[in-house]
């Protein structure tokens, strides 16, 4: 019997897979075991028929390529290579003892070319932790390669496999890819006026905190969101090899490079719930795990399906989000901003007497009410982004460049990772909880009573004042302020309550 090794992945986990090929007296014949899917199973002809353009004639006896652990569902092509690898190994073609330390993956063409798969990156940190070699084709190389302490070998196809185990042609080991570089072309001095949602947007950067931002359609909002990734900083190597091994798995990175730019996603409002937290056959990353430490938009927020916006309560606080089904039970980190533009109502003209309609305020109430109390109680923010007026547009730009925003941002956070050095679970002030809040957040005299007197006044939820704790905060650390003091409270809280 031989044995190599692949994986089976169960969400962002690779976990290892043996594979074992056994040849055995009795009518000739192909089978895979252990809870193969339909995909795995076909492999038994990719495998034949690449062995075939090799010219190496398919053994007459019986062949068993067992999948272990047994109980463990194995889905994806991406078992043709070991597959065939273990299958070469007890033809005596390549030697026992070398593939007993390679963990492969890879789908086979029928001419025995190699096909890129999902989830190289993963493979290769499981690789790496019990020191084996990851074979896998050509064009995952360089995104296996990341990893470090992971020895990579990427083959075009079956016949360099065998060249390299027998020593006629040895592969070099892969390179990692290209960091991408993050493109520049949207900026905050391209947004004329709308300078209070800008600070808004300044202040939910700095310390990763929920936004809202509503107003009349054409006045800025969707523009303003999508700068936002221009005044972030770039992510960590640990945040960076975070997010790719989740795009990873969903097949989203781009010949191997890894960017530093943080995600921005930005779901249509015709969103399934399956796209937006996850699942699917294979329960498969949504949206919300796909913006992993960057930022989820969502634009005309109210016109998402209900079911779809409460499903995201749980993921904004805990920052995971568990998917069930009867044949899975995956998790999926989903540390994201959230970021949301609405209408004031279905007409979009609340505010505008000569526009609104017949309906108004009913109107607004009715449409902003679709969002219920505890999903618009988890925003930080809420920014009211007025029209801007034709005339104004004619004027120079006078706003700061996003580059300039950036810097402030990238000194606040700095003095952020400092502050929770000692709480690995909290990268940011929107993540303080507990005594850590009350360490560093707790205003002075001055700020706490009118912390006091708002949390009475507008009758925050304990959330709610913890959220405000949490903005002052942020706005102190731009202000380089070691306390948090009474103009510090003032802001955050106009913030929370909304107005312009």
């Amino acid at each position: 019997m031989s044995l190599t090794y692949s994986v089976a992945f169960r969400g962002v986990e690779a976990c290892p897979v043996e594979v074992q090929c056994s040849l055995s007296p009795g009518l000739p014949g192909f089978s895979i075991v252990g809870l193969p899917d339909k995909a795995v199973s076909e492999a038994k002809e990719r495998v034949r028929a690449a062995l075939a353009s090799m010219a190496i004639a398919f053994p007459s006896k019986k062949v068993t390529i067992n999948l272990s652990p047994a109980d463990l569902p194995k889905e994806g092509s991406h078992f043709d290579l070991p597959i065939a690898v273990s299958l070469l190994a007890e033809l005596n073609i390549i030697p026992h003892d070398i593939i007993m330390s390679v963990v492969s993956l890879g789908e086979l063409s029928l001419d025995g070319k190699l096909v890129p798969v999902t989830g190289a990156l993963p493979a290769a940190m499981t690789a790496a932790e019990d020191a084996h070699i990851l074979l896998c084709p050509l064009a995952c190389g360089k995104e296996a390669a990341w990893v470090s302490g992971a020895r990579v070998v990427a083959a075009k196809n079956l016949g360099d496999v065998v060249r390299h185990f027998t020593g006629q042609n040895p592969i070099s080991d892969a390179e990692p890819g290209e960091v991408l570089a993050a493109p520049t072309t949207l900026d905050l001095h391209d947004v004329k006026g709308q300078e209070r949602a800008k600070r808004g947007l300044e202040i939910a950067a700095a310390g990763r905190h929920h936004m809202l931002m509503v107003g009349t359609p054409g006045s800025g909002k969707s523009m303003l969101a999508r700068r936002l990734p221009g005044i972030l900083p770039p992510l960590s190597a640990q945040e960076a090899l975070e997010t790719s091994i989740i795009h990873s798995v969903a097949g989203l990175l781009d010949e191997g490079g890894i960017s530093r730019e943080r995600p921005f996603r930005d779901p249509h409002h015709t969103s399934s719930m399956a796209a937006i937290i996850g699942g699917g056959r294979m329960a498969k990353p949504g949206e919300v795990s796909l913006a992993h430490n960057g930022v989820l938009f969502m634009d005309e927020l109210p016109e998402f399906p209900r079911n779809v916006l409460e499903t995201l309560r749980q993921p904004l606080e805990t920052g995971n989000v568990m998917i069930s089904r009867a044949n899975a039970h995956v998790k999926y980190p989903c540390r994201f901003m959230f970021v949301a533009a609405a209408n004031p109502c279905k007409c979009g003209y609340m505010t505008d007497p000569e526009r609104a309609c017949a309906r108004v305020p009913a109107c607004g109430d009715d449409y902003l009410g679709r969002i219920s109390g505890p999903l618009m109680d988890r925003f930080d923010l809420r920014v009211d982004v007025p029209p801007v007026s034709y005339t104004d547009l004619d004027l120079p730009k006078a706003g700061e460049r996003s580059s300039t925003v950036a810097d402030r941002v990238a000194a606040a956070q700095a003095v952020q990772r400092a502050r929770f050095d000692a709480h690995p679970d909290m990268r940011s002030n929107a993540d303080a909880a507990g005594e850590a809040l009350e360490e560093v957040a707790t205003p002075d005299s001055e700020g706490r009573e009118l912390l006091l007197r708002a949390a009475e006044r507008f009758r925050l939820s304990a959330r709610g004042y913890h959220r405000v704790m949490r903005v002052a905060r942020t706005i102190a650390d731009l202000d380089h302020s070691d306390t948090v003091r009474r103009p510090h409270v003032a802001e955050a809280v106009g913030y929370r309550m909304g107005g312009s």
